[in-house]
């Protein structure tokens, strides 16, 4: 299945009628919900624009698909797929105890 990414929250920190800091927060999702190859988690970051991660402007002026551009997915997407494989593809075995041990004498 394929990883899907949802915009969840996007919240604009305005001064002179300029968002100058965005904090986005993305929820990742793969499989079937309700299945055992289901995984989802979310993703925030905080970035401002005079860090250079955005030209100021009005806040009616954004798109979605300008507030996901500034995403960094290729970043989240690399952690999402870690996550999924160590949780869903190959998560770690405990080890089982024998509680009918007998010491050696």
């Amino acid at each position: 299945m394929a990883i899907t990414r949802t915009l969840i929250k996007a919240v604009p920190y305005n001064l002179n009628n300029k968002v100058e800091k965005w904090d986005l927060t993305m929820k990742y999702e793969e499989g079937t919900e309700g299945q055992a190859d289901y995984y989802t988690n979310e993703k925030s970051a905080t970035l401002v624009a005079a860090d250079g991660d955005f030209t100021a402007k009005a806040e009616g002026d954004w798109t979605k698909s300008e507030l996901e551009a500034l995403c960094p997915t290729a970043k989240w997407d690399e952690i999402f797929a870690s996550q999924y494989d160590s949780v869903i593809t190959n998560p770690s075995v405990d080890p089982v105890p024998d509680t009918d041990y007998q010491i050696p004498s």
